[in-house]
């Protein structure tokens, strides 16, 4: 099954993918040559006897697009640069002269350094900054007192901002701290300003201790080492818990009588803390939570690698100097059909598993390492690669299942458990060619937790021959290449079927190809048809925590909630992705983190009083490329209504309406309708003056009863807005006012949104992952 190739795909290939001369100018112009070149680098480490045979069907798995290595792949194999094929790594705050301590100017600056030589060559960083002493602690050396953590957070964001990296991203970075950090207050709300370490994500490094705290209600300590301590600046690496193992003296912090953090400070409750967290995640969509001590406990390598930190939208935790490898595996190109309907095609998928594990393994190989650490880490280590997938959320739709449903939790109960064993399974199998990792210790890796619940085959295989990798699998953000693939990221729901794109050739409706297929076909969008913000948290939650239990590292995905949810709710939310077993959870909000450009005070011509603008004065504002607003599906006597209610500071400005087949007469009369309503708003039209103006029109037939009844299209349009306007409180004039939509910083365009943890352009394809 393969999504048409569109004008949006061609776009992602040619800006992204493919190989340049040095002026510039494309020398591939399509898809399969971009395959071809990748697929011959990649199979450059097998025997030359056999290479041919690998090169062809890498080429095949991924001209057909059932195998997409990540976009660093894409970009860099066979092209001879020094791009590094790695999307991310993990790097500690360390200082390269033993002669200081971790925690010191020189530490600090080593890392930021080190930020810039890989950000400037296409990688993410993710960085634990819990080594760094809190904010006000006695500085010997300087006489002077420390600025804290969180302030050389915002230092490392704003040097790395300035890299502009191989191909066309910018720094893409994952900062965190523990929850026992006497800075980890500032840390919660410093995003509360989102002028603040604007170019890092932010997550809460959560121990199972904390954990059991807030459900007790207990108090909480927070704590760091004694700086003073003769061993500190030999030994601190930011493990607070092998530091105490040893003895070693901690210094205690709590709150003053004026709420600031002080040595000697009265303790805090653990739920209040929680609480900030949540609140803060509410507010402004960080920090997101990262359950690390379960991280490390079910490592598969947790007898030899201390896990730091996740990488910046938080797929794979990573010990230091650990890098993604990552490869998807495009469900949609994994269905077929029998007898109208489409299955899965199992023996295909187990094919493509095992390519994508081969695959994955030669990139460790032919990866450029300008880091000496990073190849002793991975090449000579642990040799981590990370199968994913992409397509999820179409798959299900073709197999007309609801997202989110039991019935999706079994097909991703059965399809994703699948994956996994092969993948173990194919490992293995290079392990008997061509040997287990160097790090492999048998009886420590059998014993491991996610080892422990593999088919007791694979455990045997592994015991007998042991395994090529330590660490399989991950579900990472696909955004560019599943636009490129034509498929929905990852294992996200449709973020939206249709939305309004502008370019030089005038303004064009963009629908989500499935629902083209209806339309071509006249059909209406089923009740299966829903869109991340249609699903309830929760239920976004319970498909990540049936993944997880076949993922060996972890999950990047974003829980959508709607904009009324509260922090009460948000709370409640992050114990279910505890309690279910996430390892953890990034929320975004709708409305909560808004654009920073600010309005000016005075509100604009077409903003104010109109009664006496004179006749043929009046103008619409100019609409933005993206907006926000809900989406629903009204049963009218014409067939199934798809509207769209969009928002602008706070009131509506445009209705988007999808009715029957494109070009059929309700279909046009009900576009030109919403056009019209549409023009309306943007002028400054009381919407209940538009819906007063609709309710109650009626046509030849009617459908529903009492105050369900429909009468006619206009009916439905009307009832729409005005029911939606009261559940929002109405058109709202705050004098000062944000923007609501994210401007993509590479096409300008108003079309970023928040998905797999991370920003995705659903017009160019930008991702900030």
């Amino acid at each position: 099954m393969q999504p048409a190739w569109n004008e949006q795909r061609e776009k992602v290939l040619m800006d992204r993918y493919v190989l340049r001369d040095s002026e510039g100018r494309p020398i591939e112009k399509m898809w399969p040559e971009v395959a071809r070149r990748v697929a011959n680098a990649v199979a450059e480490v097998e025997e030359e006897s056999k290479r041919s045979d690998y090169a062809g069907q890498f080429f095949e798995a991924m001209k057909d697009f059932r195998v997409i290595p990540a976009g660093r792949i894409l970009a860099g194999a066979g092209t001879g640069s020094d791009l590094i094929f790695y999307n991310c790594t993990v790097i500690p705050v360390e200082s390269s002269d033993p002669v200081f301590g971790n925690d010191s100017r020189q530490g600090i600056m080593d890392t930021i350094a080190r930020i810039v030589e890989i950000t400037s060559r296409g990688g993410g960083v993710g960085i634990n900054w819990s080594v760094l002493r809190p904010k006000g602690a006695y500085v010997k050396k300087v006489n002077g007192r420390s600025s804290g953590s969180v302030s050389w957070m915002e230092a490392a964001s704003a040097v790395a901002h300035q890299v502009e990296q191989g191909g066309s991203r910018r720094a893409a970075l994952m900062f965190m701290l523990w929850d026992w950090h006497p800075d980890i207050l500032e840390f919660i709300d410093v995003k509360r300003d989102l002028s603040k370490i604007e170019h890092a994500n932010l997550s809460v490094a959560i121990s199972d201790k904390f954990m059991e705290a807030v459900e007790k209600d207990e108090d909480w300590v927070f704590r760091f080492p004694d700086f003073t301590h003769p061993r500190y600046n030999q030994v601190w690496t930011g493990n607070l818990e092998k530091w105490e193992e040893q003895g070693w003296p901690v210094i205690e912090y709590g709150l003053d009588e004026a709420g600031n953090v002080v040595q000697g400070g009265k303790p805090v409750k653990a739920r209040w803390l929680w609480e900030k967290i949540a609140d803060a995640a509410h507010a402004s969509g960080e920090p997101g939570v990262v359950f690390l001590e379960r991280y490390n406990k079910q490592s598969n390598l947790s007898y030899c690698e201390e896990i730091v930190s996740v990488n910046p939208c938080g797929e794979q935790g990573l010990g230091p100097y650990g890098v993604c490898n990552l490869c998807s595996i495009n469900l949609v190109s994994h269905l077929k059909e029998v007898n109208g309907k489409y299955e899965i095609d199992y023996p295909l998928l187990k094919e493509s598993v095992h390519t994508a594990v081969r695959m994955s393994d030669n990139v460790i190989e032919i990866n450029h390492y300008f880091m000496p650490q990073h190849e002793e880490v991975q090449r000579n280590g642990a040799r981590r690669i990370g199968i994913g997938t992409m397509g999820l959320a179409d798959m299900l739709l073709l197999q007309e299942v609801r997202y989110g449903s039991d019935e999706s939790l079994e097909i991703i109960d059965k399809t994703f458990g699948m994956i996994a064993e092969e993948a173990y399974r194919a490992s293995i199998e290079l392990g008997k060619e061509r040997g287990a990792f160097p790090w492999f210790d048998k009886e420590a890796y059998l014993d491991s937790y996610f080892i422990k619940t593999l088919p007791e085959d694979i455990r045997s295989a592994i015991r007998e021959y042991g395994i090529r990798n330590s660490m399989l699998l991950t579900q990472a953000p696909t955004g560019t290449t599943s636009i490129l693939a034509g498929v929905s990221s990852g294992i996200e729901p449709v973020f939206s079927f249709s939305y309004k794109r502008e370019d030089r050739t005038g303004t064009h409706f963009v629908h989500h190809w499935l629902v083209e297929r209806l339309q071509e076909k006249g059909e209406s969008l089923p009740d299966y048809y829903v869109t991340a913000l249609d699903l309830s948290p929760e239920e976004h939650v319970r498909v990540q925590a049936a993944i997880q239990k076949y993922v060996d590292s972890s999950i990047s995905k974003t829980v959508n909630a709607p904009k009324e949810h509260t922090p009460a709710e948000v709370d409640k939310l992050f114990r279910m992705a505890y309690k279910m077993g996430c390892k953890g959870i990034t929320y975004f909000r709708t409305g909560s983190r808004k654009g920073v450009l600010t309005v000016k005070e005075e509100a604009p011509a077409q903003e104010k009083d109109m009664i006496n603008v004179p006749f043929g004065k009046l103008k619409p504002i100019k609409r933005p490329e993206r907006l926000d607003g809900p989406s629903v599906k009204l049963k009218t006597p014409l067939g199934t209504l798809l509207v769209t209610l969009n928002y602008l500071e706070g009131r509506p400005i445009e209705l988007l309406g999808m009715i029957g087949k494109a070009g059929s007469d309700v279909y046009a009369f009900t576009e030109g309708i919403t056009r019209l309503i549409s023009i309306g708003l943007r002028c400054g039209i009381d919407p209940q003056v538009i819906a007063d103006q609709l309710k109650g029109i009626g046509g030849s037939s009617t459908i529903g009863f009492g105050p369900n009844q429909i009468t006619s299209v206009p009916d439905a349009i009307g009832k729409f807005i005005e029911r939606t306007i009261a559940q929002n409180g109405g058109p709202v004039d705050n004098g000062k006012k944000r923007n609501f939509f994210k401007m993509c910083p590479e096409c300008g365009k108003a079309l970023l949104i928040e998905s797999e943890g991370c920003l995705l352009c659903m017009g160019c394809g930008y991702s900030a992952c």
